[in-house]
């Protein structure tokens, strides 16, 4: 039976609740009331045929509340004159939102709307845009609301989220939601108050300027001629915060980069290299050291789909990057130790070399195995002192 039934009705009463149109028309005049419904009717030979289903069908809708119903007379040749509906209207708000029970919800939105028009009616567009969204941040809202008032009273503040000083909010509220109060605090801010380059949820401290934890930076000295820094002779394993990194003045040649803790504590010694520890930060950090620009970079990760797109990114600021063990020879040789990445990369990566991207497209099409993947931990020690070898002799 394809006519519409009650539920039918509300379906589509809660498709606009759905889209936000009725909490929208709560507060502005986003619809014009009444609005008619979809309705599919039954035709004349469903009367013949199923007179008794049609009959039904006319009760149900008849009981929906909140519609109002427009008939028609239908004389039909079998079962005479009957009276059929034509056309469904809701003819308020009120009777939308009672109808799909979301009356109490809002008049939520609506104390959420004039308390905005008071305390910050910039971000008026905010709760037009996601209504929905703002009712489910209702019991948080006057405190987003201060945050971003002092926010306002101390642009560009200089100081850890943790000096926020605002009743009720602490660090971990903020961070919890960076999203939102980035979308608020661009609509209430001044233009140069906002630093637009740095955007996502990661950069929200640099985007509205307060200090961010340090970025940390750990690698190894790979050779012991290499100087050591004060305080750490003896020690080859360092962390520096990234400016400290970027200030180095190593007399370093090759920088190798490895995302295995385990591949970079166990790293064979090289003449004038390091090893850095790749987890933990962006390559963004890396950059900043205008002398590792200078060096021979080689980066080693897994050979699967992610692999070659970190490879990918990172030559986005490294262009002379190359890769490490992360070819076909490589991936061949180890056919004992593959396993799968839980989920394939497939958009194309334009960064890589014609070798490295015809080994992605081997992994990203499956043809060898669906969702291959030969960690780097698992590539032979000695396979790895070999391929060094190779290097060290170009």
């Amino acid at each position: 039976m394809s006519w519409t039934t009650a539920a039918d009705l509300r379906a589509q009463v809660q498709r606009w609740w759905d889209r936000g149109d009725l909490l929208r028309a709560t507060v502005t005049d986003a619809l014009a009331w009444p609005m008619r419904l979809n309705l599919k009717v039954p035709g004349a030979a469903d009367l013949s045929d199923r007179f008794e289903a049609v009959r039904d069908w006319v009760r149900e809708l008849a009981d929906v509340p909140q519609v109002r119903i427009e008939w028609r007379q239908w004389n039909h040749r079998v079962q005479g004159m009957q009276r059929l509906p034509a056309a469904v209207w809701i003819d308020s708000l009120q009777d939308a939102l009672t109808l799909i029970g979301k009356a109490r919800h809002a008049q939520g939105f609506e104390a959420l709307w004039q308390q905005t028009v008071v305390a910050q009616p910039a971000l008026l567009a905010w709760l037009s845009r996601r209504p929905l969204q703002a009712l489910e941040l209702a019991d948080r809202w006057e405190r987003l609301l201060a945050v971003v008032a002092w926010v306002q009273a101390h642009p560009r503040p200089g100081v850890y989220l943790r000096q926020v000083d605002v009743p009720g909010v602490d660090s971990k509220f903020i961070e919890v939601h960076r999203g939102v109060l980035a979308e608020l605090l661009d609509l209430s801010l001044p233009f140069e108050a906002v630093q637009t380059e740095a955007s996502g949820i990661a950069q929200f401290a640099r985007r509205f300027g307060f200090l961010d934890k340090p970025v940390r930076i750990r690698f190894r000295l790979l050779d012991p001629a290499l100087p050591s820094l004060p305080g750490c002779e003896g020690l080859p394993d360092i962390t520096l915060d990234a400016a400290s990194f970027a200030a180095l003045t190593l007399p370093v040649e090759r920088v190798f980069i490895t995302e295995n803790e385990t591949n970079f504590l166990a790293f064979p010694a090289v003449a004038s290299a390091i090893v850095v520890f790749g987890a933990g930060y962006g390559w963004e950090a890396l950059s900043r050291a205008a002398w590792l620009h200078r060096c021979r970079l080689h980066y080693w990760g897994d050979i699967d789909t992610h692999g070659f797109a970190i490879l990918d990114r990172l030559r986005a600021y490294f262009p002379g990057a190359a890769s490490f063990l992360m070819d076909r020879e490589t991936l061949l040789a180890h056919r004992l130790h593959w396993g799968a990445e839980p989920e394939s990369a497939r958009h194309d990566l334009s960064g890589l070399t014609p070798e490295e991207a015809s080994v992605y497209d081997e992994l990203r099409f499956d043809r060898h195995q669906p969702r291959l993947r030969l960690e780097q931990e698992r590539v032979g020690f000695e396979w790895l002192n070999e391929r060094l070898r190779r290097i060290s002799e170009l």
